[in-house]
C-alpha cells in the first residue's frame, strides 16, 4: 500500500533530521514529488514539532532544494523566525585575493646632495591583487636609510607624481635599472649593520625586498685618468646639484677664523702673502679631513654623479667626474688635487659665513640627520 504524500514527506524529513541535516537525493526526490499542499503541511508540521532542531534541515532544503521544496523550506524558516527561532548569522564571505610575488619593475634616483643623501623611488608589481606598490626612500652614504614612505599607487597617479616630482626636485631625477636601485638600498642596509643602527620603523614593510640582496661592488675608477680632465675637477662643483658639496664647516672652524683674522689684520701684508696663507690653510684642511674613508666616500659620490651626468646628456662633466675620481684614488698628495682643494676652500668660506652670523649653522652643516 502506497503511503500518503504527507506521510512520505514526514518520513523523509525525519530521516534528514536523523542524518544531522544531510539531505540525500532520495529525500529531495520524495519531497519534490509531493503535491504542493501536502509538502507545505509537512514542512510546517516538521518545523512546529522540532523547533530549533529543524533549522539544519530547513536551511539545507532552502539552499539545495528546487521549486516548491525551496519555497516551502523558506516559508517554514520564516514561521520559526516569528517564534524567535532562527539560524546563526553566517560571516560575510571573504573575497578571494591571490597573492602574487612582488617584483621590482621600475626605479628612479636623484643626484647626490652635499650630505651624501639621495632620493629613490622603487615601483613593485604584484602583492595582493597584483597591483602596484611605490616605495619612496632617502638613503645616505654616511647614515644609511633616513626616510621611507609609500604604498599602493595607480599607473595614472604614478605618472602625475613623477611629473610633479621632476618639476619640484632641486636635484636631477633620472630613471635607473630596478635591480641596481635594489642593490643601492641593500648597500645602505649593510651600512646600518656596520654602524649598529636600524632603519626607520616604516622600512620593515619593504625590508624583505633588500635583505637578501648583495650590495654592489665598489665602482671601478679609471686607473690612468686623463690629467687634463682631472685638473678640471674643481669645475664640477659649479654644477647645480653640487652647489652643496663641501667639507663639514664645523670641522674647519679654527682654520676659518685664522683666515678671517688674516684678512682683517691691521698689519700691512701683501696680497701674495695673504693668498699663500689661505692656500696653506686649505692644504691643512685637506690633509686632515680627507683620510682614507672620506677619500673613498668622495670617489663613490663622483662615480655616482658620473652616471647622473650621463643620464642627463652631460658627457663632458661625466668624463671629468670619472677622471677626478681616478685621480683622487691614485694621488699620493690629495692636497694637490683641484677637486679636494675646492671642497676645502668652500668649507672655509661657509664656516666664515656661520661665524659672522650670516648663515645659520643648521643650514650649513653637511651632517645627515640619522634615522
Amino acid at each position: 500500500m502506497t503511503a500518503a504524500p504527507d506521510d512520505a514527506c514526514r518520513r523523509a524529513l525525519d530521516a534528514a533530521l536523523g542524518a544531522g541535516g544531510t539531505i540525500s537525493s532520495e529525500t529531495l526526490a520524495t519531497l519534490g514529488a509531493a503535491p504542493a499542499g501536502a509538502l507545505e503541511a509537512a514542512l510546517r508540521a516538521f518545523g512546529d514539532a522540532n523547533g530549533e532542531r529543524a533549522l539544519g534541515v530547513l536551511v539545507a532544503l532552502s539552499e539545495t532544494g528546487a521549486g516548491d521544496v525551496r519555497r516551502g523550506a523558506r516559508r517554514a524558516l520564516y514561521r520559526l523566525s516569528q517564534r524567535g527561532i532562527a539560524p546563526a548569522a553566517r560571516p560575510a564571505p571573504r573575497p578571494v585575493v591571490e597573492r602574487v610575488e612582488e617584483r621590482p619593475v621600475r626605479a628612479w634616483i636623484s643626484a647626490i646632495d652635499g650630505s651624501g643623501s639621495r632620493a629613490m623611488w622603487l615601483l613593485f608589481e604584484g602583492g595582493l591583487g597584483g597591483g602596484l606598490e611605490l616605495c619612496s626612500l632617502i638613503v645616505n652614504d654616511v647614515a644609511g636609510v633616513l626616510e621611507v614612505a609609500g604604498g599602493g599607487i595607480t599607473k595614472k597617479r604614478l605618472e602625475t607624481e613623477l611629473a610633479n616630482l621632476r618639476a619640484a626636485q632641486k636635484l636631477p631625477w633620472v630613471a635607473t635599472d630596478a635591480a641596481r636601485a635594489i642593490a643601492l638600498v641593500a648597500d645602505a642596509l649593510a651600512l646600518h649593520q656596520r654602524l649598529g643602527t636600524t632603519p626607520p620603523g616604516g622600512f620593515a614593510r619593504w625590508q624583505r625586498h633588500f635583505e637578501a640582496v648583495t650590495p654592489p661592488a665598489p665602482p671601478v675608477v679609471p686607473h690612468d685618468p686623463d690629467p687634463a680632465l682631472a685638473a678640471r675637477g674643481g669645475e664640477l662643483l659649479d654644477a647645480l646639484e653640487m652647489t652643496g658639496w663641501f667639507l663639514e664647516p664645523t670641522d674647519v672652524q679654527s682654520e676659518a677664523l685664522e683666515l678671517m683674522q688674516a684678512d682683517q689684520s691691521q698689519l700691512v701684508v701683501s696680497d701674495t702673502a695673504k693668498a699663500e696663507r689661505a692656500e696653506a690653510l686649505v692644504t691643512r684642511v685637506v690633509e686632515r679631513e680627507l683620510g682614507d674613508e672620506a677619500r673613498r666616500r668622495w670617489i663613490n659620490r663622483l662615480m655616482e654623479s658620473a652616471t647622473i651626468f650621463d643620464a642627463t646628456g652631460r658627457a663632458e662633466q661625466a668624463a671629468i667626474a670619472r677622471a677626478t675620481a681616478g685621480a683622487l684614488e691614485a694621488a699620493r698628495d690629495l692636497a694637490s688635487q683641484p677637486f679636494a682643494r675646492t671642497l676645502a676652500r668652500r668649507a672655509l668660506d661657509v664656516a666664515g659665513e656661520v661665524a659672522t652670523g650670516r648663515l645659520p649653522a643648521a643650514t650649513a652643516t653637511r651632517k645627515p640627520t640619522g634615522p
